[in-house]
């Protein structure tokens, strides 16, 4: 595959999956504008907002996906810490249980750091291991035994979903095996955050114009079964056409592009729980039509990690 710009310093397939991301972009939104103009309504408002927080996101992310690895690092530290200051905003936290929020805190760096040296085996248990133990220690430190089960329960789930997941985007960029014998972490990185948001916007649009059959009526009533299947079935077509990006072949595309799209839903699942809980519709107003951080990054929290590690074990088999 041929470079489109020669004189830009990436890989010809990175530079045609920008080309096309830019292509639908624009694509929807000269589409949604002319629906806007011709038939109004609540769904075509809905989706021009969308629209509109889809172009943000994806210069964020193209953004800190191409440019010098350590300020992406960075970039996606300050993810995490966002993500982290979502959760903690709406948990009704016990007094006693503020001051081990830094240490929660304090887990960003370290676990970046261990992404960025690639330490692969203290990446993977600092945080699953260590922090599970650390972490309901601390509490006990705290002298306060009164709902401790309770913290001990939400603050290292906090640390799966605000850092865990989410920092295997970092390990894709340097690590060795991601990065060698003519695999890209780069093109990777794009690869899962291209299928990841298609799948978001796939299961929306397919439940918006078919859905009639809910999945969890008493979690997220929106989910219907039409937008979940439909959107399993476009994001694996789409990560099948995306395929150039990956070093896999058409087999292993349409699992690893299929297991992203239900992975997702259980992503974008949980947090609608989580949300149920606190009794919010977003976890914050950050993003324009979109809600929360976290409410962006719910499907790549749980896509990401189990990507990494099948694509390691695709690459090393």
């Amino acid at each position: 595959m041929n470079k489109i710009f020669n004189s830009i310093d990436l890989i010809p397939e990175i530079q045609w999956v920008i080309a096309i991301i830019l292509i639908i972009l624009v694509f929807a939104t000269v589409l949604f504008w002319i629906w806007n103009k011709l038939s109004p309504s609540k769904l075509v408002d809905e989706m021009q907002i969308r629209t509109r927080s889809w172009w943000i996101m994806c210069f964020i992310f193209l953004f800190a996906s191409l440019i010098n690895p350590v300020v992406t690092y960075i970039a996606l530290g300050l993810l995490s810490f966002f993500t982290l200051r979502e959760i903690y905003s709406l948990l009704n936290l016990r007094e006693m249980d503020r001051s081990v929020l830094f240490f929660c805190y304090l887990c960003i760096p370290i676990q970046y750091y261990l992404a960025f040296k690639g330490y692969y085996t203290l990446f993977l248990i600092f945080i699953p291991v260590f922090m599970f133990i650390i972490i309901p220690f601390l509490l006990v430190l705290t002298g306060e035994t009164k709902d401790i089960i309770r913290s001990m329960c939400i603050l290292p789930t906090s640390l799966m979903l605000g850092i865990f997941g989410i920092s295997h985007l970092a390990l894709l960029i340097n690590f060795p095996e991601m990065n060698s014998n003519g695999v890209s972490g780069k093109a990777l990185l794009l690869f899962l955050i291209f299928i990841t948001e298609a799948n978001d916007i796939m299961q929306f649009v397919w439940g918006k114009i078919f859905g009639k059959h809910k999945i969890l009526p008493n979690v997220s009533p929106n989910k219907t079964w039409e937008g979940f299947i439909g959107g399993v079935l476009s994001t694996t077509l789409i990560g099948y056409l995306m395929g150039f990006l990956t070093p896999l072949n058409p087999l292993q595309l349409i699992l690893i592009s299929s297991t992203i799209a239900i992975l997702g839903f259980m992503g974008d699942a949980i947090l609608s729980a989580v949300k149920r809980d606190f009794g919010v519709k977003d976890m914050s107003e950050a993003i324009p039509g979109h809600g929360g951080v976290l409410d962006r990054v719910d499907s790549l929290s749980t896509t990401a990690s189990p990507f990494f590690h099948l694509i390691y074990f695709i690459i090393i088999m």
